[in-house]
């Protein structure tokens, strides 16, 4: 079992993608793991035959279990695999080997950096472009060719937004695919139905089940019971006129509509917001390690995490860089790292990384509540919904939007007067939204 995430302790056998007697190539995916995270492809980074399957799916192994064996043809006995022979395969071992046998990070082909396309070409100096797992995916389904493109993400490695216009174009591969003997045969006849179980007793209609728990939702439990119990919560809430906020989005959207664009929300405003007010106040933007260490960390970048209430459970995509980038772009990546997190397919560099993180539960009618601090962060922004409520505006009452937000400060490195003082930077900001996008 490799290691395919900073925070990955065990992993999950999804589906295996090879049976036992199934002949194994170099980049050929072996198995989906499921991690703390997210459904990953583990490449096999040697040749051979899939001997046995130790893990079944639906099992779950620690990081260094053994979970297949794989036959390189020389029948020799079973040494076992040390972490340096397990990066670094030698074409003259003499037994199955066993995949995943080590402990520490995941093997050169598990890494984003050995990953290849559908068809193999070459980038890197093994003749194999980069390409993320999805990536790959997406150029086997549409026989897209990646030997031209131009590959954005970590080490020249192809992301899903380097394929967009290839997608958009629907261009094919380089060549059309070839009918193989097996697509002209007939497929076999249908084998009978199996009789399904039988229907349980009108008693036990309404009893208990017991559901299988996934790694995302055990990594959330560990995580967030460790943060609730280990951190020191300390709770600032602000509501703002939101009217300029709402109007100045209404206007933005049609504009934007008119010109063939995509609209942004309030959390798209609100995410660069939260940026700006913590590139003004950098001591908000700090991570701290526990109470062993004798630093904190103040971050110069302003990463922001979006919670996205995935089917899976949680999930906190990051969103770098976000003080630099402009409403419609923080809006794009946002929609896009959703979809991803829906699909179960954020790599572990989307999902690391983060400095800040905005839980918005607006969208589902909630006024206020307040969040559980996402370690090693130190700060978490609950938002709630806008409202229409009756504002007194000068010597009169009219209807104004509100907005309420709570802040959960790390006590043990932020005060609550610093936590207070962001917040009116951010209320600031809310109320006069031009300087959002100035």
């Amino acid at each position: 079992m490799p290691r395919l995430s900073d925070t990955m302790e065990e992993g999950a056998i999804s589906t295996w993608r090879k049976q036992p007697g199934d002949t194994v190539a170099v980049g050929d995916v072996l198995v989906e793991i499921e991690t703390d995270k997210a459904v990953m492809e583990y490449e096999a980074y040697q040749a051979g035959t899939l001997a046995q399957i130790l893990v079944p799916e639906g099992r779950n192994a620690d990081i260094g279990t053994p979970i297949a064996l794989l036959d390189d043809g020389t029948g020799g006995p079973a040494p076992s695999a040390s972490p340096a022979s397990a990066q670094r395969p030698s074409p003259e071992r003499e037994q199955p080997t066993p995949f995943g046998s080590t402990g520490s990070s995941a093997p050169a082909a598990a890494s984003p950096a050995a990953t290849a396309t559908a068809n193999g070409s070459g980038a890197n100096g093994s003749g194999r472009q980069l390409a993320s797992p999805l990536v790959r995916k997406l150029a086997r389904e549409n026989h897209l060719d990646l030997s031209h493109v131009t590959g954005s993400g970590p080490g020249g490695r192809i992301i899903r937004a380097d394929i967009s216009d290839l997608l958009a174009a629907g261009t094919p591969a380089a060549g059309p695919a070839e009918a193989t003997p097996a697509a002209t045969q007939p497929a076999p006849p249908a084998a009978p139905a199996a009789p399904g179980p039988a229907a349980p007793p009108a008693d036990d209609a309404r009893g208990t089940r017991d559901v299988p728990v996934s790694q995302v939702r055990r990594l959330i439990a560990r995580r967030l019971s460790a943060s609730a119990r280990e951190i020191p919560h300390f709770y600032v809430t602000a509501a703002a006129d939101a009217q300029a906020l709402t109007d100045l989005r209404a206007s933005l959207n049609a504009q934007l509509t008119e010109a063939g664009r995509a609209k942004v929300s309030v959390n798209d405003l609100l995410i660069r917001a939260c940026a700006l007010a913590l590139r003004e106040h950098k001591d908000v933007n700090v991570s701290y390690g526990g109470d062993a260490s004798s630093v904190m960390h103040v971050h110069d970048r302003v990463n922001i995490g979006v919670a996205v209430a995935a089917e899976s459970g949680l999930i906190v995509p990051v969103i770098r860089d976000a003080d630099t980038k402009t409403v419609t772009q923080l809006g794009t990546e946002a929609r896009h790292l959703v979809a991803l997190a829906a699909e179960r397919k954020l790599t572990p560099d989307q999902t690391s990384g983060g400095t800040f993180t905005i839980s918005n539960l607006g969208m589902y009618g909630v006024e206020h509540f307040t969040a559980i601090i996402n370690p090693p962060e130190s700060a978490i922004l609950a938002v709630g919904a806008t409202t229409r409520e009756p504002a007194v505006v000068g010597d009169s009452v009219a209807p104004r939007y509100r907005l309420r937000y709570t802040l959960s400060v790390d006590h043990r490195v932020i005060d609550g007067a610093l936590a207070a003082k962001f917040l009116q930077t951010l209320t600031s900001l809310i109320e006069h939204p031009w300087m959002i996008i100035a």
